[in-house]
């Protein structure tokens, strides 16, 4: 057994067994890929709940969002944060794509990320409404589903169960830093895919897109950039999930086309003219919110639907994205 999971909850979703859950992680990722993210859960719940250095990390150290609220009240901005984190607005975001098929051509791709839809009742209506409705071929998730960076589980499936239900046609997703792995039967048997390091083909008219996905990169370090891309076809665009846009290099000199992450917020609490203070990831700050380039390859990194550390937000809206694809 991988450490002391006495801090991670399993499925209560008529789910099996945590020994038949993780039997059934294993058997989905391999033993390694498994244990390994189980482990460094187990190791992560420790820490944080003795107290150790890595508390001190912004996301861990949930004293801190009381220092943001107390702050915020301090200077009179607090309820204006609170009500930009509960307005989830839709922002359309077109991508002329090199070598795109004829047959994908206009085609669009709902982008959810950071979601942290266990935050708040409030929080989780905004995001499942602003879903609603909208139309689209393909829904992509890249991560965070959990407000905290551990404990329970249940409330965030419930919510995600709930915004499923929203959402037409495929869903894709990957994992990211505040989320277990043990989400991973779950989701699945919600017709959500969780591309754990893998890749599939996304056909249209007998043309090809090419879909990859890695685990998280940013803390869990489990990402595999080689597997995930193993299988793209020859000439078909590739276009890559990730939480965090910190692979961006990784993912360029893969011949990645196409980059869809979020993690950062944009900053979430950010100056006039979404000057972010503070982004926690090792990128240039110009890949820290929506479009950029590096080399040939596009991306796009959300700043995400909900909220970390405390549910609020300055100068930083939150956004569902719909991308969709140009032929250029």
């Amino acid at each position: 057994m991988p450490g002391n999971l006495s801090q991670m909850s399993a499925p209560a979703l008529d789910g099996p067994p945590r020994s038949s859950l993780e039997a059934r992680l294993e058997a989905r990722l391999g033993r390694v890929h498994a244990r390994a993210r189980l482990g460094i859960e187990a190791d992560h719940a420790s820490q944080v709940f003795r107290n150790a250095r890595s508390m001190f990390h912004p996301e861990n150290w949930y004293s801190f969002a009381g220092l943001i609220r107390a702050g915020l009240r301090v200077t009179g901005l607090y309820g204006r944060a609170l009500r930009n984190a509960r307005t989830v607005t839709t922002v359309r975001n077109p991508i002329g794509l090199p070598g795109l098929p004829e047959a994908f051509d206009g085609y669009r791709i709902l982008h959810l990320s950071d979601l942290h839809i266990d935050a708040s009742e409030e929080s989780a209506h905004a995001i499942i409404e602003a879903a609603r409705g909208l139309d689209y071929d393909l829904c992509v998730l890249t991560g965070d589903y959990r407000f905290r960076t551990s404990g329970e589980i249940e409330p965030t499936l419930r919510n995600l169960q709930r915004l499923r239900a929203s959402l037409s046609g495929q869903v894709f997703a990957v994992l990211g830093n505040h989320d277990s792995v043990l989400m991973v039967p779950a989701m699945e048997d919600m017709d959500i895919s969780v591309l754990m390091n893998e890749g599939t083909v996304l056909e249209r008219d007998g043309e090809w897109l090419y879909l990859a996905g890695i685990d998280d990169a940013h803390f869990f370090g489990v990402e595999n950039m080689e597997k995930a891309l193993d299988g793209a076809p020859g000439g078909a665009p590739v276009l890559l999930l990730s939480h965090t846009p910190e692979v961006y290099r990784q993912a360029a000199h893969g011949g990645v086309d196409l980059l869809l992450c979020g993690h950062t917020h944009g900053g979430q609490l950010c100056l006039p003219g979404m000057i972010p203070l503070f982004l926690d990831a090792r990128i240039p700050r110009a890949l820290g919110r929506g479009v950029w380039r590096y080399g040939d390859m596009l991306g796009y990194t959300s700043p995400g639907a909900g909220t970390s550390i405390a549910e609020v937000r300055l100068n930083c809206p939150a956004e569902i994205t719909l991308h969709t694809l140009h032929r250029a």
